[in-house]
C-alpha cells in the first residue's frame, strides 16, 4: 500500500467510526429516556456531571503536558457561564421534550441547530454567508417545518404528540446553537488575549461544562416546576428518579432499561464527540458536518424500527419522509466545500 494512501484510510476509518458512534447516539438518546421518561433533568445531570470529569481530567493532564498554559485558564469565565448557562438550558429542554417525542422525530428536529447557528453567527459575530449556505438553511428549515406539519392529520407520526414537544426540542437546539457560537466568540477573544495563540479546546469545554453542571442543579426548581413538579415535592421526586435509574425499589413506574441503557447512552454520547473531534483533527470540519450528517436518514430508520423498551416502532408519514429528504438536501448542500469564489464573499 501506497504511503500517500495510508492518511485516506486513516480519515475512511475514522469517518466509519463517527457514522456508526452518531447513529448510536441518536439512538440510545430515545432508549436511554424511556426508564427516565418522568426524570428527564436526571439523565441531563449525569450526562452533565459525566463530560466535567472527563474534560477536567483530560485538561488537567494537558496542562501538566504544557499544552495548556496558566494564561489559557485565566481566561475571564463570564462568556463560559453563559456558556453553561445555555447548555445547561438546551440539553434540559432537549431531554423533557426527547422523552415525549417519537424516536423519528427527533434527529429532524434536531438539525434546526444549523438555522439557530446561521442565524446568531450573523447577528452576533457579523459573519456573512454564501447564497448557496443560505438556501440550504432554508431547506432544512422546510424540512423541519414539513416533518412537524406531518402530526396535522391523525394516524401520523405526530399526530399525538402535542405542539409543545416540537416545538421545545427547536429551543432547545437554539440554546445549544448560542452556545457553539459565544464559544467561537471566546476563541476568537482568547487568540487576542494570548497574542495570537488560541485557547486549548479542553479549556472552553472543560469550564463550559462546569458551569452546565452548575445550571442544571441550580435550575432543577425552576425545570421541575414547569413539570408539574412542586418545589415541596422535589426531594421525593428526586428519590423516585435515583431508584428508578438504579432500578431498585418499587417504583410506580416501568423502569426497564435502567440503568444500563442510561450509562451506554453516557458511554456512547461521549465517544462520539471524542470521535467527532479527532476527525475534524484529521481532516476538517467541512468533512466532519459531512460525516454526521449522513447518520441522520439511518437514525431515522432505525427509529421507525421496533426497538427493545419500544417494540410498537413507528409509522413514517410521506410528509414526513418527504420532509426529512428535504432536510437532508439542505444540511448537505450546507456543508458542501466553497469554490474559491464563495471563500472570496464569505
Amino acid at each position: 500500500m501506497p504511503m500517500s494512501s495510508s492518511p485516506a484510510v486513516a480519515v475512511a476509518v475514522a469517518s466509519a467510526a463517527v457514522v456508526a458512534l452518531a447513529v448510536a447516539n441518536r439512538v440510545l438518546y430515545k432508549l436511554a429516556l424511556v426508564p427516565l421518561k418522568s426524570y428527564p433533568f436526571l439523565l441531563a445531570q449525569l450526562t452533565t456531571f459525566g463530560y466535567v470529569t472527563v474534560y477536567f481530567s483530560i485538561l488537567y493532564a494537558r496542562y501538566r503536558a504544557g499544552v495548556v498554559t496558566r494564561d489559557m485558564l485565566t481566561l475571564p469565565k463570564i462568556r463560559f457561564a453563559v456558556i453553561g448557562l445555555l447548555e445547561a438550558l438546551g440539553v434540559a429542554a432537549g431531554m423533557s421534550a426527547g422523552a415525549m417525542l417519537p424516536g423519528p422525530a427527533i434527529p429532524i428536529l434536531s438539525q434546526s441547530f444549523l438555522v439557530w447557528q446561521l442565524i446568531f453567527s450573523v447577528l452576533l459575530l457579523g459573519k456573512t454567508y454564501s447564497l448557496r449556505q443560505i438556501i440550504g438553511c432554508l431547506l432544512v428549515t422546510s424540512g423541519v417545518i414539513l416533518a412537524v406539519a406531518s402530526g396535522a392529520n391523525d394516524g401520523h407520526l405526530l399526530s399525538g404528540v402535542k405542539l409543545i414537544w416540537p416545538l421545545l426540542m427547536v429551543v432547545s437546539s437554539a440554546f445549544q446553537a448560542g452556545a457553539s457560537i459565544l464559544k467561537e466568540s471566546v476563541f476568537v477573544d482568547g487568540a487576542k488575549r494570548l497574542k495570537g495563540k488560541r485557547p486549548d479546546i479542553f479549556v472552553v469545554n472543560s469550564f463550559g461544562s462546569g458551569f452546565q453542571a452548575l445550571f442544571v442543579f441550580l435550575l432543577l426548581p425552576l425545570l421541575s416546576n414547569l413539570r408539574g413538579i412542586k418545589l415541596a415535592e422535589l426531594s421525593g421526586h428526586l428519590n423516585g428518579g435515583a431508584e428508578c435509574f438504579l432500578n431498585v425499589g418499587e417504583s410506580p413506574i416501568d423502569c426497564g432499561g435502567a440503568p444500563f441503557l442510561p450509562l451506554l447512552f453516557i458511554f456512547v454520547n461521549m465517544a462520539f464527540n471524542i470521535s467527532l473531534l479527532n476527525l475534524v483533527k484529521m481532516s476538517s470540519a467541512v468533512v466532519a458536518s459531512l460525516t454526521a450528517t449522513s447518520a441522520v436518514p439511518i437514525s431515522i430508520y432505525i427509529h421507525s424500527l421496533p426497538l427493545p423498551y419500544i417494540p410498537q416502532g413507528a409509522e413514517l408519514s410521506a410528509s414526513f419522509i418527504f420532509g426529512g429528504i428535504v432536510l437532508l438536501m439542505g444540511l448537505i448542500l450546507y456543508n458542501l466545500p466553497q469554490s474559491s469564489k464563495e471563500s472570496k464573499t464569505d
